[in-house]
């Protein structure tokens, strides 16, 4: 069996790369900064996927697929959106690849192939999906558009860690067309919410919804909305955004439509996304030094049956009366794996479901079918008890929403308490190094504050909290005047 994860208290970031790793999430790949997701990890993002497709359906929205090739051209088109992904962007310049007659066996790229236009492997998909509306849109009444897309992009990141950033991730994007402002900017503010409820009942991750400052908006954005969670750390992850675009991007693609009252207007848009960095942070709000927590939400299995025997006769008793529990615990929708694996002890079977976060253990042996007892242990609190069998079923049904209410108070009460008020730069200073977490603290509004701040602490504006009051006082930095307080954290 491998030793045990470094501790979170030695080395935090240690902590999570072993994790990923050990828990056969995920692992670096031969591509640098790429990974592979291995069917664990997988799992659980499919899960994530077929909740928040779920969401996005009966909220109106359809699924389609764009190339992942954007000409240049068009990838220019919006000037912001561009500029602001210009240091990320992969280019393709040839389409062949031939024989090398200096070097034998090797390939180089073809002279003769180079494209008559690059095109950039897509770090979004605004402009290609901008390109395309406006073949589809002509009048009001082919308003709204309410589409979004799976699909993979390419950030040419150069420090990568596992799910939080890879230069190649997969996600989802919503990209929407409507025929008023007011239309675009609550589209904006709806998936915002869908966002924060599935992170908050799905994960069981308190989220603070919140407005980015002009410096922290998307490329090309005219608001973006976002929700922020903060991890065990101390430091905050953007977990969703949500970005009224204006009428930016129809400008820059001439996509115009007739109103109403026949006269030619602009289309408002949004675009909104979530990907793998999801991954990143369930992993860091709920595991502990023992492995993966998981909600039982998003749970690959959600409980896992392990006998334990000595003989062939007693290993086909229990069995007898795994495959009855088992048809139970499916009737009511629980997910269960009996692992009765030969190859491995049960202490290290117990060991591995610890290690991958599976929220209930069941355990059965002889002394358990004389009794007609079981022995169940919870990941989250791993804590045991031994109870009847014909209690087994509405235990677990109960200990599932339990167990996932628990996880969300828990990270609740944990991000709570790292919500902190200062007032001076110094104490800021102070609160950030030694506490971490979220500082709330008066801000000028101006982008040279902000940028000072970073600067000296490394500390960025998460958000301007959308249920935040204005409040008159005196920036943390400048002394001049504030409306309101923001918070300010360190962010992965």
């Amino acid at each position: 069996m491998s030793k045990k994860l470094t501790s979170r208290a030695d080395d935090y970031s240690k902590w999570y790369n072993e994790l990923v790793v050990k828990a056969d999430m995920a692992e670096n790949s031969a591509v640098r900064g790429c990974m592979v997701i291995k069917p664990y990890g997988f799992a659980i993002w499919e899960k994530i996927q077929a909740e928040l497709d779920r969401m996005f359906k009966e909220t109106g929205h359809q699924n389609a697929y764009f190339p992942l090739f954007v000409p240049k051209s068009l990838f220019e088109a919006e000037e912001k959106n561009a500029e602001g992904f210009a240091k990320e962007c992969a280019i393709v310049t040839h389409y062949r690849l031939q024989n090398d007659p200096d070097n034998k066996g090797k390939l180089r790229v073809d002279p003769e192939a180079k494209l008559e236009e690059e095109l950039v492997v897509r770090p979004t998909s605004e402009a290609i999906i901008w390109n395309t509306y406006k073949g589809w849109i002509q009048s009001y009444r082919d308003l709204p558009i309410l589409v979004n897309q799976w699909a993979n992009v390419v950030r040419w990141e150069m420090r990568t860690r596992l799910f939080l950033r890879t230069a190649e991730f997969l996600w989802q994007e919503g990209h929407t067309a409507h025929a008023t402002e007011t239309e675009a900017i609550k589209e904006a503010e709806l998936m915002n919410n869908v966002y924060a409820t599935f992170v908050e009942n799905f994960m069981a991750i308190p989220v603070i919804k919140g407005i980015k400052t002009e410096s922290e908006r998307f490329a090309g954005a005219v608001e973006t909305y976002c929700i922020e969670a903060l991890m065990q750390d101390g430091k905050a992850l953007q977990a969703g955004t949500s970005h009224f675009l204006g009428q930016n991007f129809a400008k820059a693609f001439d996509v115009k439509f007739a109103n109403k009252d026949g006269k030619q207007d602009y289309v408002w848009a949004t675009s909104w996304g979530v990907s793998t960095r999801l991954m990143g942070a369930l992993i860091m709000t709920h595991s502990d030094d023992n492995g993966l927590v998981l909600p039982p939400s998003l749970a690959p299995n959600q409980v896992v049956i392990v006998p334990i025997y000595k003989s062939e006769e007693q290993l086909e008793a229990i069995s007898k009366l795994v495959n009855i529990i088992m048809d139970e615990l499916r009737s009511k929708g629980i997910s269960v794996k009996y692992d009765d694996r030969n190859t491995l002890r049960p202490g290290a079977k117990f060991a591995q479901h610890e290690l991958q976060g599976v929220p209930l253990r069941i355990s059965i042996g002889p002394k358990d079918l004389e009794n007609g007892t079981v022995e169940l242990a919870r990941r989250d609190t791993l804590t045991k008890e031994v109870i009847s069998v014909d209690n087994l079923t509405s235990k677990v049904v109960a200990l599932m929403e339990e167990i996932q209410n628990s996880l969300y108070s828990k990270a609740l009460q944990f991000r709570d308490n790292h919500i902190t008020e200062v007032d001076d730069f110094d104490t800021f200073k102070q609160v950030l190094e030694s506490k971490g977490g979220f500082i709330s603290a008066h801000w000028d509004g101006t982008e040279e504050t902000e940028l000072k701040i970073k600067e000296l602490t490394k500390a960025t504006i998460r958000c301007i909290p959308i249920d935040s009051k204005e409040e008159k006082g005196t920036c943390v930095y400048s002394g001049n005047p504030s409306k309101q307080r923001v918070l300010f954290a360190k962010a992965y």
